[in-house]
């Protein structure tokens, strides 16, 4: 996922509520979609992030390279300035670009 070019807002803005009963009709149904989709953001996130700090691991225990790793410390700095998973979800669903289904229901 390229997390570089979403335009979800880095901040708390607020939104009608009305924009989120469109596609589902259902505020909560919404929220559900959302929130599922958040957590594949964030697993997608942290699993970048590690992949790119594990690059600056070392085995050495040197208190001089810890603190003078400025590129640890840039990269780390990076995820910190993106927007929130909740947030890149919110403005994908309001977009349109999420995509669900219901579970099959078990025919007896």
């Amino acid at each position: 996922m390229n997390f570089r070019n979403t335009n979800a807002a880095t901040t708390t803005i607020p939104r009608d509520l009305n924009d989120f009963t469109k596609e589902t009709g259902n505020i909560y149904e919404s929220l559900v979609i959302i929130s599922k989709r958040a957590n594949q953001i964030a697993v997608e996130m942290k699993e970048e992030l590690h992949q790119k700090l594990n690059e600056f691991a070392s085995n050495v225990d040197n208190l001089e390279e810890i603190f003078e790793n400025r590129e640890q410390i840039e990269v780390s700095r990076f995820y910190e300035r993106l927007p929130k998973p909740t947030a890149i979800a919110l403005q994908e669903f309001l977009e349109g670009k999420i995509t669900w289904r219901y579970p099959e229901e078990n025919k007896k």
